[in-house]
């Protein structure tokens, strides 16, 4: 029954017919977007996320025959298996239904910044082993046989591989060999294929075996220069990479004479200029995630910006929404004199002298330590040991790619303080948006923190699209092949 269902895709696909997605830890949809932007189809998702959830319905209409309050529901992929999802939605026989498995698991417990979180919280060394997070990919390897799909795609951080001193990826690949896949993995640089931001990710893509493929992965459209922490990363988490027989392949590497990555300057700078924050607060704290606002008129737009502006499906017209930014007065002057490329230690250093010009502007003096003198101190310099903290705040540079963007955007914004300085603010929810090139017309739901997570933890679009159509190109081709050879192969 296993190999029959899969044929029966292989015939579906050979046919012409587009390749059935179902993508559990959805998000709001990044992956989604590049991949249906490919040619897949959309054909069902799994969120625990409620405000995510309602994102990805927003953005993506439902199949026909599936009801709209169906399709926007938040589901937990430990608790709602592939049979139930598949019933509920009204979709056919769990492994008829789908042709593509696609994941975006949880990244907190492998990352090593969440590793350290996870270890201040609980006081636990070995916290991030027991967080059931870290667990996900075990259930994702059990939907993998309910749904027998064709083509299998798990996302995750780099820090997968060396879990501990265990390479999960490898384990999920040795799994899907007993399963009848050929599986590869490696990893990609969103930065390499056109996204603004040096985004590093393990992707490991699956194809059922009977296809006769070895999974490869996309060659980079842009050319990029890695700082040198991205290098020290790669050689930690590549450091238990097999020696034989491993499934992993090597990094892509950029062709010669290719376009250099898109920087922030191109990526941002016809979104609208924003000084509320600092000059009428009471307008930046009423404006709604959902107001828009016109672009601003500038002459030199960006290839990537058309993009931005004109995806299909998402265009946007004249205006744009997010451009909700955070209100933090006693930083704003320190964001004004940071140089792009600045970090914490040197916004300190700003910060103490901003606070002694305004103790020698008073008169007199306060005295060291008096209640004025802490009053002074306490809204000039920030309380964070640049010891601990070396690289909580960053200021863009125009002229590069953006640092990673997190799901910590949720929380504060600090490592991505915009290069404008006369602005002296955070990005917004939208340039964070541009940065994990989701396009203009893409909308989140939720308030500001809510969208700079969902942003954070997504899939940049461009680098799904890039792997999508990879993929097609790779499938439809091999399929075309074995169509005339599919009837022979039912009957062996």
């Amino acid at each position: 029954m296993t190999r029959a269902a899969r044929l029966v895709k292989l015939t579906r696909i050979a046919d012409g017919n587009a390749p059935r997605v179902l993508e559990l830890c959805s998000g709001c949809g990044g992956m989604s977007l590049g991949l249906q932007a490919a040619g897949f189809d959309l054909v069902a998702h799994v969120e625990t996320d409620p405000v995510a959830a309602a994102s990805y319905a927003i953005n993506f209409a439902p199949p026909e025959g599936v009801a709209k309050d169906r399709w926007s529901i938040p589901r937990d992929m430990i608790e709602c298996n592939a049979a139930d999802l598949a019933e509920d939605l009204g979709l056919s026989e769990v492994s008829g239904a789908f042709d593509v498995l696609a994941a975006g698991l949880p990244c907190q417990a492998f990352a090593r910044i969440g590793r350290s979180k996870l270890r201040s919280v609980t006081g636990d060394e070995d916290a991030f082993r027991n967080d059931p997070r870290a667990k996900l990919y075990r259930r994702f390897l059990e939907y993998v046989e309910a749904v027998q799909p064709l083509v299998i795609i798990i996302e995750n951080v780099p820090d997968i591989l060396n879990f501990g001193g265990h390479n999960i990826p490898e384990e999920i690949c040795e799994t899907l060999d007993e399963l009848g896949y050929d599986a590869s993995y490696t990893l990609l640089n969103a930065a390499f294929y056109g996204v603004p931001q040096m985004r590093e990710r393990l992707f490991l893509i699956a194809y059922d075996r009977s296809i006769g493929l070895i999974p490869t992965f996309p060659r980079p459209t842009h050319a990029a220069e890695l700082p040198s922490g991205y290098e020290g990363a790669r050689t930690v988490a590549l450091k238990y990479i097999p020696t034989k027989n491993s499934h992993f392949r090597p990094i892509p590497v950029a062709a010669p004479n290719l376009p250099g990555a898109v920087a922030t300057k191109a990526a941002l700078a016809d979104l609208p200029y924003i000084s509320e924050h600092y000059r009428d607060p009471g307008t930046m704290r009423r404006r709604k995630l959902t107001d828009k606002l016109p672009y601003r008129s500038y002459s030199n737009l960006s290839a990537y910006a058309h993009r931005m502006r004109e995806w299909r499906g998402f265009e946007a017209g004249g205006k744009t929404d997010g451009h909700l930014v955070r209100l933090t007065p006693r930083d704003f002057a320190i964001f004004r004199r940071m140089r792009a490329g600045a970090d914490y230690p040197r916004a300190l250093q700003i910060a103490e002298a901003i606070f002694s010009e305004r103790v020698a502007q008073e008169s007199p003096p306060p005295r060291k330590g008096s209640e004025r003198w802490i009053e002074l101190r306490n809204s000039s310099v920030p309380p964070y040991d640049p010891g601990k903290f070396p690289n909580k705040w960053w200021k863009l540079e125009p002229t590069s790619p953006s640092r990673t963007l997190t799901a910590h955007l949720g929380k504060d914004s600090y490592s991505h303080i915009h290069w404008d300085s006369r602005q002296q603010r955070m990005i917004s929810v939208r340039e964070a948006a541009r940065l994990q090139s989701f396009p203009d017309g893409f909308r989140f739901s939720g308030a500001m923190n809510a969208g700079f997570r969902q942003i954070g933890n997504a899939v940049p679009p461009l680098l799904a699209l890039s792997i999508g159509s990879h993929m097609i190109a790779e499938l439809t081709t091999q399929i075309r092949q074995l169509a005339k050879d599919i009837e022979g192969i039912q009957a062996a």
